[in-house]
């Protein structure tokens, strides 16, 4: 579809807003359709199943379209078709797809996560206390944080940078990182903590659980650390879009302890 479509011009021709509140474009439009062909391919094998992605909300797979998140229990399927969706339209890196299933309603219950990144075709999965893969091979960040002479993480990437996010948050990542780097895609940062590349990643305002609900189980199983932090419990993020908060994850509880702050309160 994406090669089908190779122009700016092309993949920017807006339709108006999904359901997660962002502006629809048509590659976002035309990477969901696909998506949910083969979830309703499943469901015609028999499965049944509430799909919860970007574009569409809350869709049950045994009836009608719902306006709500369901029944607490059953099996759910997140989808974000394509996170980074700016980067995307303008062809820049990176851009991916992400996709997670959950066997309950918050971050916790996620159950298998699968990130694949458009620009270098790296593909992350991880299953629920079997681990994290990068295009097959096992993950683990341990004893791969860097900090600098200060005690500062090295490397730490921000999203959802808007100006006035980014503000309100400086003084706050000035005493947690050394240097920055903003991807404009959740779950390629997430992946690239997992990976070991990265000591930290915040989100300077609220994040979807479609942004986040695939790579933070990735970072978990490559054993990180992730935090939903307006939430009591920092797995206890709803799944549901209506839901949002600011996740921090890193390789070691020392360093998410450090970004705890950098989340704009006014974001």
């Amino acid at each position: 579809m994406l090669d089908g479509h190779p122009s700016t011009s092309e993949r920017a021709v807006e339709l108006g807003r999904g359901e997660g509140g962002d502006q629809t474009v048509m590659i976002d439009a035309a990477a969901e359709e696909l998506i949910f062909a083969e979830l309703a391919a499943l469901h015609a094998a028999g499965h049944s199943f509430v799909a919860i992605s970007e574009e569409r909300g809350t869709v049950r797979f045994d009836g009608p379209q719902l306006a709500g998140a369901g029944a607490a229990g059953g099996l759910r399927v997140v989808v974000d078709p394509i996170d980074g969706s700016l980067n995307a339209k303008r062809r820049l890196s990176p851009y991916t797809v992400s996709i997670a299933v959950a066997d309950g309603p918050t971050m916790a219950d996620v159950s298998f996560g699968f990130v694949y990144d458009f620009g270098s075709a790296e593909e992350w999965t991880a299953e629920r206390g079997r681990g994290a893969l990068l295009n097959d091979v096992a993950l683990s960040v341990d004893g791969s944080e860097r900090r600098n002479a200060s005690g500062l993480l090295e490397l730490v990437a921000i999203e959802m940078a808007w100006p006035r996010a980014l503000a309100a948050s400086t003084p706050a990542l000035a005493g947690a990182a050394h240097r920055l780097r903003t991807f404009g895609s959740i779950a390629f940062s997430l992946c690239q903590l997992a990976g070991g590349r990265l000591d930290g990643v915040a989100t300077l305002s609220r994040a979807r659980s479609v942004d986040t609900a695939a790579a933070q189980l990735i970072v978990r199983e490559s054993g990180g650390h992730v935090a939903f932090i307006a939430c009591e419990d920092p797995l206890g993020a709803s799944l549901e879009m209506t839901d949002r908060s600011p996740v921090i994850a890193a390789q070691t509880q020392a360093a998410l302890a450090q970004l705890r702050g950098v989340p704009s309160s006014q974001a």
